[in-house]
């Protein structure tokens, strides 16, 4: 049984930082895609980052580049999400999630796994 249960999310303030943790179990992820998405409250998911379990290569939304760091750790099964310079409108609940293939990495609807989100709050 797949899970992915993020932690790290909190109350910051603008300019602030948060490192949020996506910790994957109960499989093997080779060759999957491990992506970060936000939902703020009355809109979409939205893609926000992403990296190849293999490789490490990543991806970025525009919002996200030269703020936000998405790395793995291997050995730990683990994913994170370095947010730096943060700002009100990168307040959401935060999701981890997982999907087979590097094709679509910014479409939820491709992902097979979701974790249960962080909420994440920056006050102005």
């Amino acid at each position: 049984q797949v899970q992915l249960v993020e932690s790290g999310g909190g109350l910051v303030q603008a300019g602030g930082s948060l490192r949020l943790s996506c910790a994957a179990s109960g499989r093997t992820f080779n060759g999957h895609v491990m992506g970060w998405f936000r939902q703020a409250p009355g809109k979409e998911r939205d893609f926000v980052a992403a990296i190849s379990w293999n490789y490490g290569s990543t991806f970025y939304t525009d919002s996200a580049k030269g703020r936000f760091t998405i790395s793995r750790d291997n050995a730990k099964n683990t994913v994170y999400l370095q947010m730096n310079s943060l700002k009100p409108e990168d307040t959401a609940v935060y999701y981890c999630a997982a999907k087979q293939g590097l094709l679509s990495y910014s479409d939820k609807n491709r992902y097979d796994y979701w974790g249960q989100g962080t909420q994440v709050t920056v006050s102005s």
